[in-house]
């Protein structure tokens, strides 16, 4: 039996000042007022555009019995315990841990970081553990795995908030999981937010750094330096057989090596045999890619049938990392390479009687677009038509690097909402645009706001023999707005606009 009284739960807790003499039993862990209830203990988070303070008093209507803050409060209610903490943030990570019983000290752990392909990559590993009779569950960009039920991931979070990771990798055990892995990002790992502190991983895997979320990070180097903190927590492992994964191509490996410590790193390469996992030969098409696999105890040809040269990348990254985990041959694994599916809107194909094809990708940074955009120009017989936009209150340095590549490998652009939140949506586009002064306005670059019309357009324009890529939101279930989010699908809307200019889909 779980002891969930405050005291035990804040056991090491730095306080500033404690209110209240009671001690009560903790039924939640709660950021979110409006998940408050009978016996929660609620920490007001700062946000960006919301403080948790001024909703301290909401939740203890709804029956929180405990409070962690920041701000000194201008009331105190009787019969509440109060705990004012430096950072709320910090605290709750080691809060949640402790109110799920630590569940990553029940199970093997493995975080995917890197700015593309985590996903993918995650999805991968669960998939070849599961070929091999091991249940493991996921917690990714796009989806929830736990034990036979798997859903979207509704919170909007890649890597969600401290109690929602705990509470999964607890549900994964109930459900008879052993292994867990979880995607690792950036604002997850950073010490701003803390939420994955304290999680005990067993296993870090590095796809790739390029830039991405510099409005969060600072800089470049700092955006490096959290994504390290994977590694970092694999060096201070109780676990001596805990280990690294990263890409050898990758131009800053050399910062997680370091950041493991003397824990061991294993390698994947696309440019390097001496690598411990290494591929050549590839030939990629719509259907899949086919390559000659390189691994320690000899070499095969194998085939995926996820598309792209990203995606040899991705499976090469989980292939190394379930061969350390279960101490198995890489080259005895990959008997179940051509077993492998992709997942929801990442090259996702939308077929129909169209002359034309049309594919939809969550493909939204830079990087990702130096990856994809060659690779659906090959594809493309004729044309390639591209569909995107970029997140408002982000990373306004990408917005015209997305333009110039775009004008480098699209025919004609259509630039549209992707999530403008509180930013003016023309303004948006017009960022994006500034980077392809070489296009001709309405000619071979049109900016239209209105996803949806955006996409009938394109459509309209298409030729047979040409790719229309919808490119930027993939999997995500809305479009994020000033006024809130609205429901999307992507490959739906896609559906939808071509079945309205006559096609059957």
């Amino acid at each position: 039996m779980i002891d969930r009284h405050l005291s035990k739960l804040t056991t090491g807790l730095k306080s500033l000042e404690k209110r209240g003499n009671k001690d009560p039993e903790i039924s939640s862990v709660v950021y979110d007022s409006r998940e408050a209830e009978a016996g929660s203990l609620f920490f007001a988070l700062p946000g960006v555009h919301v403080d948790g303070h001024r909703y301290i008093e909401k939740a203890l209507d709804s029956g929180a019995g405990a409070v962690v803050h920041t701000e000194p409060l201008d009331l105190y209610r009787p019969g509440i315990s109060y705990i004012r903490v430096p950072d709320t943030r910090a605290a709750l990570s080691p809060v949640s841990a402790a109110f799920w019983d630590y569940p990553s000290r029940d199970m093997t752990v493995v975080g995917v970081t890197g700015t593309d392909g985590k996903s993918t990559t995650v999805s991968l590993i669960r998939q070849i553990l599961g070929c091999i009779g091991i249940s493991a569950g996921s917690i990714s960009t796009v989806d929830f795995n736990i034990g036979e039920r798997s859903g979207s991931n509704y919170l909007r979070q890649s890597t969600p908030e401290a109690p929602q990771v705990h509470g999964l990798l607890r549900a994964m055990i109930n459900a008879g999981q052993t292994h867990g892995i979880v995607e690792a990002t950036s604002h997850g790992l950073s010490s701003r937010n803390s939420r994955l502190a304290d999680v005990e991983f067993d296993a870090a895997v590095l796809t790739n750094v390029t830039s991405e979320h510099l409005e969060f990070h600072g800089s470049l180097e700092n955006y490096r330096a959290d994504k390290a903190n994977l590694f970092r927590m694999i060096a201070e492992s109780k676990n001596r057989d805990a280990f690294g994964v990263v890409n050898g191509d990758d131009p800053h490996t050399d910062l997680f090596f370091e950041a493991a410590g003397e824990k061991p790193v294993f390698t994947y390469s696309l440019k390097y045999p001496d690598a411990d996992l290494f591929a050549s030969n590839l030939k990629s098409g719509p259907a899949g890619t086919k390559f000659t696999l390189f691994t320690p105890m000899g070499k095969m040809e194998t085939r995926i049938t996820l598309p792209g040269i990203y995606n040899v990348e991705n499976v090469l990254a989980a292939l190394c990392t379930v061969a350390e985990l279960q101490d198995e041959y890489a080259i005895d694994l990959a008997r179940y390479l051509p077993e492998l599916k992709g997942v929801k809107g990442r090259m996702e194909p939308v077929s129909g009687d169209m002359s034309f094809s049309v594919m939809v990708d969550y493909a939204h940074s830079p990087g990702s677009f130096r990856k994809i955009l060659p690779f659906l120009k090959s594809l493309a017989e004729g044309r390639l038509i591209v569909v995107f936009g970029s997140g408002g209150e982000r990373d306004l340095e990408k917005r015209p690097e997305q333009g110039t590549l775009a004008a480098e490998y699209a025919d004609l652009v259509f630039l549209a909402d992707e999530d403008p939140r509180g930013e003016n949506p023309m303004s948006i586009l017009e960022d994006i645009a500034a980077g392809a002064p070489g296009m001709v306005r309405n000619e071979s670059l049109f900016l239209i706001p209105d996803r949806r019309v955006a996409l009938r357009e394109a459509f309209k324009k298409a030729r047979a023999g040409d790719l229309v890529a919808v490119l930027g939101k993939g999997h995500e279930s809305s479009i994020i707005y000033a006024e809130g989010p609205v429901d999307w699908d992507e490959t739906e809307a896609c559906r939808e606009a071509l079945k309205e200019l006559g096609y059957d889909v």
